[in-house]
């Protein structure tokens, strides 16, 4: 017996969320939702997934477990494994292709990464590079702002897929798909009984924040970064000076943290 419907209510209400804020974060129509919950309509396998990730259950707990009748908190996913499906496109010769995911689209992407229509009308693109394994996926994300400098702002960062959470390196920079913050791209280190993440930026005006282990979706290793932007020397000129302001900052933080101490 499948208690999905029926859990998929008690979840929205143990955790305070209308039908219209669930259907929001799992990007729905508040029906959809209603119909689900009145037993009139079985939700679609992405939608399954997006509910499970966004409570941190299992997809074995979410369908055939009665919650209302559990006490139990749900565990913390520290793997990353969770009803774990990665669409990806295929070419006429069987390899797959790398999907391209632009600023413009970053804000879908967090609602539609598990809709393998969504991913298939993607731009995407073969990169014949020895350094890309042919048995491994990736992406490649567009990144704005100024936080992850000298990376400039709109460049495209080849990343690798990155299946157990445990793998990520600390200092290792990442793409991050957050379930609140949408699609970050920081240096991460893991702490790991806190379940919980630090992110730092390359730019040291960005103060480093913790995020939880529940709020990933999908983590993406970068490798490396292609830009249309190449510096003239007035620019290299720029980035040497902001690069210096970056360390008297830093330096100025030192110091003070010394004088408290």
């Amino acid at each position: 017996m499948s208690y999905l419907n029926k859990n998929i209510k008690e979840l929205r209400k143990s955790r305070g969320f209308t039908q219209a804020e669930l259907a929001e974060r799992i990007g729905l129509k508040r029906a959809q939702i209603g119909s689900y919950e009145e037993f009139r309509a079985e939700p679609k396998i992405e939608t399954i997934q997006k509910i499970a990730y966004l409570f941190g259950l299992s997809l074995d707990r979410l369908i055939n477990e009665d919650l209302s009748k559990s006490s139990d908190e749900p565990q913390v996913d520290i793997e990353g494994r969770t009803l774990r499906i990665l669409p990806i496109v295929i070419d006429h010769e069987n390899q797959e292709q790398i999907s391209v995911i632009p600023v413009s689209a970053r804000a879908g992407y967090t609602h539609s990464y598990a809709d393998p229509e969504y991913i298939r009308d993607l731009p995407k693109f073969n990169l014949p590079l020895p350094e890309l394994y042919p048995d491994r996926s990736y992406r490649l994300f567009q990144i704005e702002g100024d936080s992850m400098l000298p990376i400039p702002d709109g460049s495209y960062v080849i990343c690798e897929y990155v299946e157990d959470w445990r793998d990520m390196k600390d200092g290792q920079s990442h793409i991050l798909v957050t379930r609140s913050q949408g699609i970050v791209y920081k240096r991460v280190w893991r702490e790991v009984n806190e379940h919980r993440l630090l992110l730092r930026s390359d730019n040291i005006l960005y103060d480093p924040y913790h995020i939880h282990i529940a709020e990933l979706i999908e983590v993406w290793k970068s490798l490396a970064y292609l830009t249309f932007d190449l510096p003239d020397q007035e620019d290299r000129a720029k980035a040497e000076m902001q690069q210096l302001s970056s360390l008297v900052l830093q330096l100025k933080k030192d110091v003070d943290e010394l004088k408290q101490q």
